[in-house]
C-alpha cells in the first residue's frame, strides 16, 4: 500500500499556505446546497481534523461561523477565499476547497453530488445525512490533459 498523497494549497493571493492529506484523495467531491455553500459555490473533498497544516499565513485566516455556530468555515482575509471548513455533520473532518490545491479545479470533475445542506441531519430527525439533492455536471469545450497541472494563467492569477 502506497503512503497517502499529500496536497500543497493556498487562497488567491498567496497569504494562506497549507499541506494536507485528503481521505479518500480526489474520488469524493461535494457540494452543499445550505445558504452559505449555495453562495460560495465551493466544491470540497474531505480530510480528516489534524491532517491540514497551515503552512503560512495562519493570521491571514478568519473564521466564520453561523446559525448554529457549530460548524467552522475559513477564509483568507486579504483576497477573500474560503479554504476549509470543520464540518457541523461530521466534527472529525474538514471540507477542503478543491480550487485552493496546487493543479486541481472544480472543473476538473464531471459530475459532483450535492448534499441537502438545507435540511441538516441534526435538525432533521429520521435522517441519514447524507440525501442528495442533485447534481451539477460539467462538460469542457476542449480536453484538457489531467496530469498537466493548471499554470498562474489557466487560473486566472
Amino acid at each position: 500500500m502506497s503512503a497517502p498523497k499529500v496536497w500543497t494549497g493556498a487562497c488567491h493571493c498567496g497569504a494562506v499556505r497549507f499541506t494536507v492529506t485528503l481521505v479518500d484523495g480526489l474520488d469524493q467531491p461535494r457540494r452543499c446546497n445550505c445558504s452559505l455553500c449555495r453562495m460560495r459555490g465551493a466544491v470540497v473533498v474531505s480530510a480528516r481534523v489534524g491532517d491540514l497544516t497551515i503552512e503560512s499565513g495562519a493570521d491571514a485566516l478568519q473564521l466564520y461561523r453561523f446559525n448554529t455556530m457549530q460548524a467552522e468555515h475559513y477564509f483568507c482575509s486579504r483576497c477573500g477565499i474560503y479554504t476549509h471548513h470543520k464540518r457541523r455533520s461530521n466534527p472529525n473532518q474538514l471540507g477542503v476547497n478543491v480550487a485552493c490545491l496546487a493543479g486541481v479545479s472544480p472543473f476538473d470533475f464531471e459530475t459532483v453530488p450535492v448534499y441537502e445542506g438545507g435540511a441538516h441531519p441534526s435538525d432533521t430527525p429520521g435522517s441519514t445525512g447524507s440525501e442528495i439533492a442533485g447534481y451539477l455536471r460539467y462538460e469542457g469545450s476542449h480536453q484538457r490533459d489531467p496530469a498537466r497541472p493548471r499554470s498562474e494563467t489557466d487560473r486566472g492569477a
